[in-house]
């Protein structure tokens, strides 16, 4: 049998936990969501703040911060916003070659597999063969795959750490 929850008074209001869990959890979700889609790098759940109607006393939900990493595929490039530390040590990313431009745009091809990690810098990409371009940034992790062409539209200065595959 389901618990009534009732908020003193006349009765009005008068709902049960099965109908106010699903209520709370969707908007618990809503919060995270939002925060995680606008700021996908560094989230953490809102402070919530309530008031007990019966009681008066307060309740406070403390936040956390969470980390995470987000990969995605566009046109065949493969992106992953934000990797873990530990991800970028396996790679061994910092002995990789350094290369660097000032803003520009330019066509370039692809001669090999190329993944980079840029440090610095903003870059529209355009695929093509693809209507439509992607950016990718500073803490982004890309692939490029062999033979692929492009034009690269350096919007903010670019400095990256990168390493060629021939197979």
């Amino acid at each position: 049998m389901a618990r009534s929850l009732n908020h003193g008074g006349s009765g009005r209001n008068h709902c049960t936990t099965q109908q106010l869990v699903p209520v709370l959890l969707a908007s618990l979700f809503s919060f995270f969501y939002y925060d995680y889609y606008y700021n996908p790098t560094s989230f953490s759940a809102p402070k919530l703040e309530t008031e007990t109607p019966s009681t008066g006393t307060h309740m406070a939900a403390t936040t956390s911060t969470i980390t995470t990493s987000m990969e995605e595929e566009i046109f065949g490039v493969k992106i992953e916003r934000n990797p873990p530390e530990s991800k970028l040590t396996h790679l061994a990313v910092t002995s990789w070659p350094k290369w660097g431009c000032s803003p520009s745009k330019f066509p370039w091809t692809f001669t090999a597999k190329e993944t980079m990690y840029l440090l610095e810098g903003k870059v529209k990409v355009y695929c093509d063969g693809y209507d439509g371009s992607f950016e990718i940034g500073a803490g982004d992790l890309v692939e490029f795959p062999k033979g692929m062409k492009v034009t690269w539209d350096v919007t903010e200065a670019v400095n990256k750490h990168y390493s060629l595959d021939d197979n």
